[in-house]
């Protein structure tokens, strides 16, 4: 399980730092996709099967499983010796990640995001109290 925030930069040549309370629950191999509001999606090898499989378990000419297929179209990684991941320049353009720029590495849970700190910071900034219960409602927390 995936918790916690951790500000971090990309070098030159757009590697990141994996936090190391991360690295070892990601294991050797691990998958990042374009994920949802702007930022990188990271997942375990066993996460992003799971995930394909669903889409894969989906009527495979219905155009909502093809845009997800495409959309969570991966690339498979790992981790240095040094504990940074090259992150796939069409991943950095996706997520407006610069090189030399700031980073946020998140862990929600079952996987782990990477924002540009300008995106995170926008977007936490946009929520609101109401937000927060709307959605604590819909999920049965409230």
């Amino acid at each position: 399980m995936f918790q916690g925030e951790f500000d971090h930069s990309v070098d030159d040549k757009g590697r990141v730092i994996i936090p190391t309370r991360f690295r070892s629950s990601l294991g050797e191999r691990f998958y990042m996709t374009k994920g949802l509001g702007g930022c990188i999606f990271v997942y375990t090898e066993n996460s992003y099967k799971s995930l394909s499989e669903t889409l894969s378990s989906q009527r495979q000419l219905d155009e909502h499983t093809m845009r997800l297929q495409r959309f969570f179209t991966s690339t498979e990684l790992a981790v240095d010796g040094q504990g940074r991941v090259a992150i796939p320049s069409k991943l950095r353009e996706y997520a407006k990640i610069e090189d030399q720029g700031d980073v946020v590495i998140v862990g929600t849970g079952s996987r782990i995001e990477i924002w540009s700190s300008q995106s995170w910071e926008r977007y936490n900034d946009a929520l609101t109290a109401d937000m927060i219960s709307e959605s604590a409602r819909e999920l049965g927390f409230a």
